[in-house]
């Protein structure tokens, strides 16, 4: 996978697999190690890294979409495939093929 990341575009598509990634991490890994083995430190960090890389894919969807005059139908599809596990992949591989 190559990124372009001197445009918008290309850091958008970085952080939509790095925030999916975070998210699968979160909930598979961390959530089972906290509930299931009393280590709580992993919700921690990896918590708080996808906080983090949310907030950065959120930002980027809007600059994306200003830039790139996007429709609203595609601003919802890449705002609610960051709500869902493997959401953002999708995203990813529907914005590379195009």
């Amino acid at each position: 996978m190559k990124f372009n990341l001197s445009t918008n575009l290309g850091k958008f598509r970085l952080i939509a697999l790095l925030e999916g990634i975070s998210f699968i991490v979160l909930v598979f890994i961390a959530m089972p190690l906290k509930y299931g083995f009393d280590m709580p430190l992993f919700v921690k960090y990896f918590g708080w890294a996808h906080g983090l890389l949310f907030v950065l894919y959120m930002i980027l969807l809007l600059q994306c979409a200003l830039e790139y005059s996007w429709k609203f139908s595609r601003i919802a599809f890449a705002f609610f495939a960051g709500l869902f596990p493997f959401g953002t992949f999708v995203l990813e591989r529907k914005l590379r093929n195009e």
